[in-house]
């Protein structure tokens, strides 16, 4: 069932790289998404539910490092479930986790094309969205190399943006702005936001899928991880707040770049700044768009090479060594996708899939601990158990505002999962 154990991926990544790729994949929450938000809650409401996953975030990403280093393999959470619970555990995280990474690069996508449109009107979104699949698909395909130094690049590029909009827009916040109609919805409209809360720092667990790649995975990993983290917080927060006290959130709770429409008030939609900015906040778009792109192509690799998958998904090109088929296959099935939503379904499902994924990865460290004592463990949770604990109860009560406020596209969530444990079941593979 299994690929040969000579299907290897190069271990090329050093800490830079790894806090590049950590940031990279989620930077562009703090470029759009997290708007839609204030759709539901207004601004109070939704700094609330932004605090409560920023602790969800925090507490995950310490349990969840210690997972990384201990198991680094491109199947990230599958691995670790696989480990602690056999082939149902790694069924679930590989469904949850691919359906997050699989989901997420249509939504950024959509936003790179309504960024471009809101520069260039004559560019359709749909047919920048597909062009984006197919330049990033070809440097991907050139090596983990590579493509870690270009995500590198539009990080760092990314993160100086955000600081000099964070600059423009600091002196124009008003406290009256921000707190009018703080929680228009009460403490449901909190409970409804948390899905939206995600986006801020989605996809940050994607760095597991390139622990193959890394040097000195044991320590380098852990240094990435929590470097990204603290960068993102301190990102998330600041944008927020300064966007909010800027313009009325109601102005900008239902479109994708909220960034470039702050500055548009601010500066003047025809200003040369706010061209400029729109054109310099494509690399934070880039840079989640790459980033995921790598995350779903391991997944599915991973997946392929352990038997969840077809076994040409878990090949890797000769010349290149990057898993070819599954760079492509995700390709198609994103177009699709893009073709099909919007950004706001894709931004729940991929919440979905996430908070599944993070509840059976924290319930999978509990497990080990217990079961596998003697596992090295380069770096450990601090605060253990609490950390854990904590991560997968504000797991959980995001899961259930979701399903709450989402029960159909949760349906069709789990409808997918019970499928395919089916048709895993029938065809035997759950024996081998």
């Amino acid at each position: 069932m299994s690929a040969p154990s000579s299907v290897t991926l190069k271990k090329v990544l050093k800490p830079i790289h790894v806090w590049s790729i950590a940031v990279g994949l989620v930077i562009s929450g703090e470029y759009f998404g997290w708007n839609y938000g204030w759709g539901v809650s207004g601004t109070v409401g939704f700094l609330i539910a932004t605090l409560i996953v920023t602790v969800l975030y925090v507490t995950f990403i310490f349990s969840f490092t210690e997972l990384t280093t201990s198991i680094p393999q491109a199947g990230g959470p599958f691995a670790y479930s696989y480990r602690a619970f056999g082939w149902w555990g790694g069924l679930i995280a590989g469904y949850a986790t691919l359906v997050e990474f699989l989901i997420t690069p249509p939504a950024i996508a959509f936003a790179l094309g309504s960024y471009t449109n809101f520069l260039y009107p004559s560019l359709s979104v749909l047919h920048v969205a597909f062009a984006c699949y197919v330049i990033f698909i070809g440097i991907n395909l050139l090596g983990i190399k590579e493509s870690a130094t270009f995500s590198l690049v539009v990080t760092i590029l990314a993160v100086a943006e955000l600081l000099v909009y964070i600059g423009i827009a600091a002196p124009h916040f008003s406290y009256t702005t921000f707190v009018t109609e703080p929680m228009p919805f009460g403490w449901q409209g909190v409970f409804a936001a948390l899905p939206f809360a995600i986006w801020f720092y989605l996809a940050i667990e994607g760095v597991a899928m390139v622990a193959e790649e890394v040097e000195n995975p044991k320590k380098t990993i852990s240094r990435g991880y929590i470097y990204g983290i603290l960068t993102l917080v301190a990102l998330a927060l600041a944008v927020m707040i300064c966007t909010g006290g800027a313009v009325h959130w109601r102005q900008l709770s239902n479109i994708d770049y909220p960034l470039p429409a702050v500055l548009g008030h601010i500066l003047g939609r025809d200003s040369g700044l706010t061209h400029l900015f729109a054109s310099l906040g494509l690399f934070g778009l880039i840079a989640s768009f790459h980033g995921t792109i790598i995350g779903y192509s391991r997944q599915i690799f991973a997946l392929a090479r352990s038997g969840y998958l077809p076994s040409v998904l878990g090949t890797v090109n000769a010349r290149f060594q990057t898993p070819h088929w599954a760079l492509i296959s995700g390709g198609i099935i994103g177009c699709i996708a893009i073709s099909l939503g919007n950004t706001n379904q894709v931004i729940i499902i991929a919440a979905l899939g996430a908070v599944v994924m993070y509840m059976i990865s924290m319930v999978a460290l509990l497990v080990l601990r217990k079961k596998k004592p003697h596992l090295e463990r380069p770096f450990s949770v601090p605060f253990y158990p609490i950390f854990p604990i904590l991560a997968l109860i504000l797991s959980a009560i995001c899961l259930i505002a979701i399903v709450y406020y989402h029960f159909v596209l949760s349906i069709w969530f789990f409808a997918g999962f019970a499928l395919l444990a089916a048709g895993f079941v029938i065809m035997g593979k759950h024996r081998s």
